[in-house]
């Protein structure tokens, strides 16, 4: 317990008095530490919450200037303001002008009788403060004791509740995406919308750091948790006292280790899931149903979906990025199947499969678990058609890497940033991207030869029946079917524009610059 004014009254050994009616407030007010001055005007050299002992040698007795020191003591932050008495020295009481002062300025001033050293009440003050820090020491041991017992139990939850009810201090587990996995309160639920600006700067530093604030008159903190990786993150609601302080390493590190325990517990449904992905892309035409009914097996539901291809780059430490690894690649795909609803994610020939839904913000995924890395995003598809989608986001990680963003499918400033690379292998990933649907068709040299004719005769029907020798009919068919199989429209300028590009890169021209 903190030593109070009120505390060294108590004690018969220092005989200490009040010299006024000091309100009980006052007297409540904490001592952290003892010394002695008989400066005149001592202020600057107190830090505050000190028993302030003097003799009175230099004390002015002149009302204005009593008042001037008493004010100069408590703006130095000093909890009380002691005046040693007896024979020999100055006073034999206190004089009535400090008394005054101390009362006006709300300053406890006590007296020191002759047979009590200062040295005795600064021990005093010493020994009760080093009981106070062997209580906390103790608590801080018993509440890592009742941690260490609760994570032998299973789960979040138990350590949280155990941390609450030592501490006082509101305690939750979120997973990477501030999504709430376990809470200590039972009544009441963490300010997780308070503490959201907090969650996501801390989260964006992965395990380089925690950060606090205040919201709503309450103290938040959040601290990252994980061994190698984010893994999750604690929110502290509430101001720890020193003895928590003290323990809040220890839980960070409990509940890590029980984050990681869990990350590889869930490691065969990530297989599972993994399993899946290839299940549905090993089949080259599979039915609508039954892909649908396989996407909806591992949760996601969404009626159209989207391929997304990471490459996954090593350590960028020293300004120049390793080789990447194995290891890496899985790390990077196990957080991607985290956050994305389903978590259809594989690892293939060093690189990163998915399956998203339409509406989510996969740019903001990648921008959290896979910053810096290579990316191709394919356009959204019925899930039948998810192999094409997967087949497109390839060929978009050769202009991701250029741009050093990740690259979409129907990007139309895609287009102008290839004319500006000109490099061969871009330009023609960029052709696979774009053509790759007509590329599984039974018939697709036919259909991309009749869209090309189409386009370079500027869209006239009849010069392109006449150059192929088919009816203008069949010319309309068959880029009909282009166009579904594509995505694209034939009346949309940017599609035109990019399917040009992607003919004319496939017949072997240079195209012009921009």
């Amino acid at each position: 317990m903190p030593l109070h004014i009120a505390d060294l009254l108590a004690r018969p050994d220092l005989n200490l008095s009040v010299t006024y009616d000091v309100p009980a407030p006052l007297l409540a007010r904490t001592v952290e530490a003892a010394t002695v001055s008989d400066l005149p005007a001592p202020g600057k050299w107190l830090q505050g919450g000190e028993l302030l002992m003097t003799i009175g040698l230099l004390l002015p007795m002149e009302p204005g200037a009593c008042r001037a020191y008493v004010r100069d003591v408590a703006e130095g932050g000093a909890a009380c303001l002691a005046l040693g008495l007896g024979q020999g020295l100055p006073y034999q009481e206190a004089p009535e002008p400090l008394v005054r002062a101390a009362e006006e300025a709300g300053l406890p001033l006590l007296t020191v009788p002759d047979e009590v050293p200062f040295i005795a009440v600064t021990k005093a003050v010493f020994d009760a403060r080093a009981d106070e820090q062997r209580a906390a020491l103790h608590r801080a041991f018993a509440t890592q004791r009742r941690l260490t017992a609760a994570a032998a139990g299973d789960g979040l939850r138990p350590m949280l509740e155990e941390w609450t009810a030592a501490t006082g201090v509101g305690a939750a587990v979120l997973d990477p995406l501030g999504r709430l996995l376990a809470a200590g309160e039972r009544e009441t639920s963490p300010p997780l919308e308070e503490a959201r600006e907090l969650i996501e700067r801390v989260a964006a530093r992965g395990l380089r750091g925690s950060a606090s604030s205040t919201a709503a008159g309450r103290q938040l903190e959040v601290q990252p948790l994980g061994a190698r990786r984010l893994r999750g993150l604690l929110l502290l609601t509430g101001r720890p006292d020193d003895a928590a302080r003290s323990v809040v390493p220890g839980l960070v590190s409990l509940l890590s280790l029980e984050l990681e325990r869990r990350h590889l517990r869930d490691e065969p449904e990530r297989r599972r899931r993994s399993a899946l992905l290839s299940e549905l892309l090993a089949d080259e035409e599979p039915s609508g149903a039954r892909a649908r009914d396989l996407l909806a097996s591992a949760g996601l539901t969404a009626e159209r979906v989207r391929g997304v291809v990471v490459e996954t780059v090593g350590d960028q430490g020293h300004g120049a990025p390793s080789p990447p690894s194995e290891s890496a690649a899985h790390d990077t795909a196990a957080d991607l199947a985290l956050a994305m609803p389903g978590g259809l994610v594989r690892v293939a020939g060093g690189v990163i499969e998915a399956v998203v839904g339409e509406d989510l913000d996969i740019r903001d995924v990648l921008g959290r678990f896979a910053p810096r890395c290579p990316a191709g995003i394919g356009p959204a598809t019925a899930p039948e058609a998810v192999r094409v989608s997967l087949r497109q986001a390839t060929g978009l990680l050769a202009v991701s890497r250029a741009g050093g963003a990740p690259a979409e499918a129907r990007q139309s400033e895609a287009s102008r940033l290839l004319l500006d690379l000109g490099d061969r292998r871009t330009l023609h990933g960029y052709a696979d991207t774009v053509l790759g649907p007509l590329d599984l068709a039974d018939n697709g040299e036919e259909l991309i030869a009749t869209l090309a004719a189409w386009l370079e005769t500027g869209g006239a029907w009849d010069a392109t029946s006449r150059r192929l020798g088919v009816h203008r009919h069949t010319v309309r068919n068959r880029l009909d079917k282009a166009m579904d199989l594509t995505g694209r429209r034939l009346d949309d300028p940017d599609d035109r524009f990019d399917l040009w590009l992607a003919t004319r890169i496939r017949r072997g021209g240079t195209p012009p610059g921009p």
